[in-house]
């Protein structure tokens, strides 16, 4: 987590250390209360949070504290009968975690001389420890507790169970003891239980946590966006037609050689998210794509689909060939610039004299050489690659499996071209150097027919960026829409 004036506690002759001293009031009990858990032999810091509002943060760490792991695994299991396999790394860290959280809300409470006001959030079941604990405690802070998706019903959706229509009927106990998270699954269980107020994230996600955890949801908290950020509506299309150009310059140099559909006639359409393959849609959305490529080529239309897959998955390096298709495109820039160049000298000259150049004569014979050789190197035997990275594992990628059998292999019969960037984008990239945001700017259509999306932000954001977007009334973005939004199709959703 990036932190500007970071204030970190430690010793100096007995005394804390820190870097501004120039702190309100509630920083410096913050600040006291750290050093007071610091002072106990654990590693406590203290700073601002590199965003809007700078609020303050207070970091533990986990590792300090990793010699009370057995101790705190006992009063654990005291509190709630639940214990922790040695083996768990996750659940060990949230142990920790939450135990340190608990014994900071405590030194915080004890600041006060009256009974304090103190409320603690706590999302996930990796925070749930330290609300359990404050309960356990009976410590004077008001608990939330909130989840943005049950543990169980990530990993039933995962392996691809029929999740929303056998909810009633799942065995609870036995299927999170199938999974080894039976642990994981009661440390989930006792937090919501225990919290004063339970939030979800959306209505199919609180009918999941009802099913799955027992507890109703108290209060449906839909996440949101900061769209100042994206306010300015007359900038939409600028800057649309900007990083659709930047999107284009990736494009010709991807389908060097093979650059035979009308740039201007392409739609560049994309799924983002987590790689999880039948959850976010990819396996349907595939499908859908091999439809629209058949029946582009049926009606012979000249309209082509560029479809971008960004889902993070295990890579060695960028792709070699589409390394060189960009360094094509580069070069033929370059030579395209430096024949410019001469070509308006020799013209800007016969122009001053009052002649008309002969235009067969005004590119010279080492002109024509240069752009004869950048023609021969456009040419290429193979096809333009489906992915831009070298996957670790290819052979048994969901995704790429699924366009072997769908045939999508980038020929030039292809209306629908697929490629497949399994990494999260960014402006330093030497492939595509857009951020995600610029990237969502310059496409046409965002589709994302999840079947498990608790909320899901990425059609959110399209939709505040001013591109269309596809998704399903399965995703909490998806059925916020259709119950509040009397014609979402006239926001560009469609669901």
């Amino acid at each position: 987590m990036p932190l500007s004036r970071s204030l970190s506690v430690t010793s100096l002759n007995g005394l804390p250390q820190w870097e501004d001293e120039d702190l309100p009031v509630e920083d410096l009990l913050l600040f006291e209360v750290a050093w007071e858990v610091t002072n106990k032999g654990f590693y406590v810091y203290f700073g601002k949070w590199l965003i809007e509002g700078s609020p303050s943060v207070v970091l533990f760490d986990i590792g300090s504290a990793a010699w009370n792991l057995d101790r705190w695994k006992g009063e654990f299991w005291e509190a709630c009968n639940v214990g922790i396999p040695y083996n768990d790394r996750e659940a060990n860290d949230a142990l920790i975690f939450g135990s340190l959280t608990s014994w900071f809300l405590k030194e915080l409470a004890d600041q006060f001389q009256d009974k304090p006001n103190i409320i603690a959030h706590f999302h996930e079941w990796q925070a749930g420890v330290g609300l359990i604990l404050t309960r356990y405690r009976t410590l004077p802070v008001a608990t939330i507790f909130t989840t943005h998706a049950t543990l169980l019903g990530r990993y039933l959706c995962a392996a691809s169970v029929d999740f929303y229509n056998k909810l009633d009927k799942f065995d609870i106990d036995r299927e999170a003891g199938e999974r080894q998270i039976y642990h994981r699954y009661c440390m989930e269980r006792a937090s919501v239980h225990c919290a004063h107020v339970f939030t979800t994230v959306s209505q199919i996600t609180g009918i999941e946590a009802e099913h799955m955890l027992k507890r109703k949801a108290d209060v449906i908290t839909p996440n949101g966006l900061n769209i100042k950020k994206f306010s300015a509506m007359h900038e939409f299309q600028n800057l649309h037609a900007m990083y659709k150009a930047r999107i284009q310059e990736f494009i010709r140099g991807h389908f060097y050689g093979h650059l035979d559909f009308n740039l201007e006639k392409t739609l560049f359409f994309f799924i983002a998210g987590r790689y999880e393959y039948s959850n976010k849609g990819a396996d349907i959305f595939l499908e859908a794509l091999s439809r629209l490529n058949f029946l582009l080529r049926v009606h012979r239309s000249d309209i082509t689909v560029v479809v971008f897959f960004i889902m993070p998955t295990s890579t060695n390096n960028f792709n070699v060939e589409t390394l060189k298709g960009q360094a094509v495109r580069k070069q033929l820039w370059d030579i395209a610039h430096s024949v410019k160049e001469k070509f308006g000298k020799k013209l800007y000259e016969a122009l001053l004299k009052g002649e008309i150049p002969d235009l067969n004569k005004i590119v010279d014979r080492d002109d024509l050489t240069v752009m004869k050789r950048a023609i021969f190197s456009t040419q290429r035997q193979s096809l333009p690659p489906v992915t831009t990275h070298n996957m670790i594992d290819d052979s048994t990628d969901p995704i790429l499996n699924t366009i072997r059998r769908i045939g999508l292999f980038n020929s030039r019969t292809d209306r629908v071209k697929v490629i497949v960037h399994p990494e999260f984008l960014s402006s330093t990239s030497p492939l595509l150097p857009l951020d995600y945001e610029e990237f969502v700017r310059g496409c046409h259509l965002g589709v994302f027919p999840s079947y498990y999306e608790p909320w899901g932000y990425t059609p959110a954001e399209c939709t505040v960026m001013g591109i269309p977007s596809v998704t399903t009334n399965l995703s909490g973005f998806g059925c916020f829409m259709q119950e509040h939004v009397a014609d979402p199709t006239a926001y560009g959703i469609y669901i």
